[in-house]
């Protein structure tokens, strides 16, 4: 069995809305990213979350596991968790994206194509919408 590289994946919904983030390639991400030696995925979502964002998130229930091809190739194994927002500073972008959007959860389907979401997060995202909701203290 081939050993893919990892990436831990925040579904991070709020009001009724989802955060999305634009990388350099166009498309819409989940926050996240790769794990540092040792770190457990939790641990690895919430430093991730709070770089690449500037917010804080409890992490959790795993939501979705799958394989994504980043690009010709480049095959990532993606694992999403559910996150709820803290109280936290308010929200400031990294350099790692262009853009950070709270889209809402009913406009996904309807607006895919105009935000470039791979499949994998639309499912990972339905995943999160079906665990019950936590409320939340949303400072952005």
């Amino acid at each position: 069995m081939t050993a893919y590289p990892v990436s831990i994946k925040g579904v991070l919904i709020d009001g009724g809305c989802v955060l999305l983030l634009r990388n350099a390639r166009g498309e819409w991400d989940l926050p996240g990213g790769r794990p540092d030696t040792g770190e457990d995925f939790p641990a690895a979502l919430k430093r991730e979350v709070c770089e690449e964002t500037g917010l804080d998130v409890e992490v959790g229930p795993k939501v979705d596991e799958h394989l994504f091809e980043v690009i010709p190739g480049a095959v990532v194994r993606i694992v999403a968790y559910a996150c709820r927002l803290t109280s936290g500073p308010a929200m400031r972008l990294s350099h790692e994206h262009l853009e950070a959007r709270w889209i809402p959860v009913a406009e996904l389907g309807e607006r895919i194509a105009g935000y470039r979401l791979p499949a994998g997060y639309l499912g990972a995202i339905r995943q999160a919408i079906s665990q019950p909701p936590v409320p939340s203290d949303r400072v952005v």
